[in-house]
């Protein structure tokens, strides 16, 4: 009888266990996948919670209307200037699941003394590619205006230290830049404390204009020379969990819900002990956790990157939805919504009109706003109660909008201690962190090198392809 011999030539399959089962954990699980034909590896994905996708999270509301309302809890979009969540759809087969965003009323506001105002055109966040709609713009007064031009001749600064989002716009273009457009806008991205924020962690393309071209208003200029033929930002048909279903459906590893990470130890293998009262044993770790929930899960494995990572803050955020019948809404805002600066003393972020910034997400004759609370000058808001906050929303609704009709609902959500702070000296922080990690531990996530979806999914490729490599080293030995 004929009997089959082991293979001594096989090295061993290498196991990567991915902690938390966000976006970024689900990617890193899918780039891993593309690699296992090649290399003997599996993967498993450990999640605490009872859902996958952590803030990419979308509900609907189908009782009222011709169609369903669409509401995210998290993220509504993904930019397509950074290409790493339109590329995953793709590879995913969404291609034809893609929902432009309705650049047809592509305006922003913001309010000023009460009103919505738009941007002027050619503006590029901060900087005006165009001066005659700047010129024009009633948002800024006339030493705004003239101040702001200062920036042609200002030399530029030579240090290439960090520094925060408010002294950098104040020393280019002046107070009033800061206020209407720095804080509400720049600052709106990341929650964050434009005091505080780190500019070259979170908009470096400033500085980079500003030693290119000496000017930002002269590196606008240029920029605007440069076409994209994709539209600014996508979501899907139904919602950003597209994304997130498609990866689920997608992944064959061994994936986890309601099994959350207890303690970890280490001798040849990470023996991961989960809040079922399992062991896990794996040769690599990929941690897609929030900064502090990681720093304590390597407190022991690696004691010095989690002292690194206890020192990203966080803050909290919120949003609230409301839907009005379009005949109840006097004056409806045609474009993607209003930031509010915090010189207007409101008691609310911004507001972004889901119904005009997206089609298919409201029934026809219906409007769907969302209204943004928690931020770095709102933080109370955090804490009131549910009928005191729908209260305080509504009469800035009334205020601005002259909307007095009773919404057909509200949702609320809350994220509390969720959104991770960019303080100045993150990116030095984060990689000092990284230096004090084992080779075969990897970490990756909002937290670390930008918040937004496509940065989560670039984040956790890129955590998938450094445990691949070591994994082909090992076998190579």
């Amino acid at each position: 009888m004929n009997t089959r011999q082991p293979d001594t030539t096989r090295q061993p399959d290498r196991h990567v266990v991915i902690i938390g089962g966000g976006i970024t954990g689900l990617s890193a699980g899918w780039y891993l996948q593309q690699a296992a034909g090649r290399i003997n590896l599996h993967y498993t994905i450990l999640e605490q919670s009872q859902r996958w996708g952590g803030k990419v999270r979308t509900e609907s509301i189908d009782d009222v209307g011709d169609a369903p309302f669409i509401l995210e809890a998290g993220p509504d979009a993904f930019l397509t200037r950074k290409p790493w969540a339109l590329e995953l759809a793709r590879e995913l087969g969404l291609h034809e699941r893609i929902l432009p965003v309705n650049t047809d009323n592509g305006h922003t506001f913001v309010l000023h003394r009460g009103q919505p105002v738009p941007l002027p055109e050619g503006l590029q966040l901060l900087a005006p590619s165009r001066l005659q709609p700047f010129l024009r713009s009633p948002l800024f007064s006339p030493w705004g205006k003239l101040r702001a031009l200062l920036d042609w001749v200002i030399p530029p600064r030579q240090s290439e230290d960090d520094e925060s989002l408010a002294s950098f716009v104040r020393r280019r273009l002046g107070k009033e830049m800061l206020d209407k457009l720095g804080e509400p806008l720049l600052g709106g991205v990341y929650n964050g404390d434009p005091e505080r924020q780190s500019m070259l962690a979170t908009f470096p393309q400033f500085p980079a204009l500003e030693k290119k071209y000496g000017s930002l208003i002269r590196g606008a200029g240029q920029r605007e020379k440069v076409s994209n033929s994709e539209p600014p930002f996508i979501s899907f048909k139904s919602g950003t969990h597209e994304l997130v279903d498609a990866l689920v459906q997608r992944l064959d590893g061994d994936l986890r819900l309601n099994t959350g990470v207890a303690h970890i130890e280490h001798d040849h293998h990470y023996h991961i002990v989960t809040t079922t009262d399992e062991v896990i044993e794996a040769d690599a770790l990929i941690f897609a956790t929030p900064a502090n929930v990681t720093a304590k899960l390597l407190q022991e494995i690696a004691p010095e990157a989690a002292k690194n990572l206890e020192t990203i803050p966080y803050t909290g955020i919120g949003a609230i939805y409301f839907a009005f019948r379009r005949e109840d809404v006097p004056r409806p805002l045609k474009g993607f919504g209003l930031v509010v600066p915090g010189s207007e003393g409101r008691p609310f972020d911004g507001i972004t009109w889901t119904s005009s910034k997206w089609n298919e997400r409201a029934p026809s004759g219906f409007e769907l706003l969302r209204v943004f609370f928690g931020g770095p000058r709102t933080r109370p808001t955090l804490d009131m109660d549910d009928a005191e906050l729908v209260a305080t929303m509504r009469a800035e609704l009334k205020s601005i909008f002259n909307i007095a009709a009773e919404p057909l609902f509200h949702r609320i959500f809350r994220w509390q201690d969720g959104y991770p702070q960019y303080n100045i000296g993150h990116l030095e922080r984060v990689a000092a962190a990284e230096a004090a990690l084992p080779p075969d531990i990897f970490i990756a996530g909002s937290a670390y090198r930008g918040v937004g979806v496509p940065d989560c999914i670039r984040q956790g490729r890129e955590a998938a392809q450094k445990a691949v490599a070591l994994a082909e080293n090992l076998q190579t030995v």
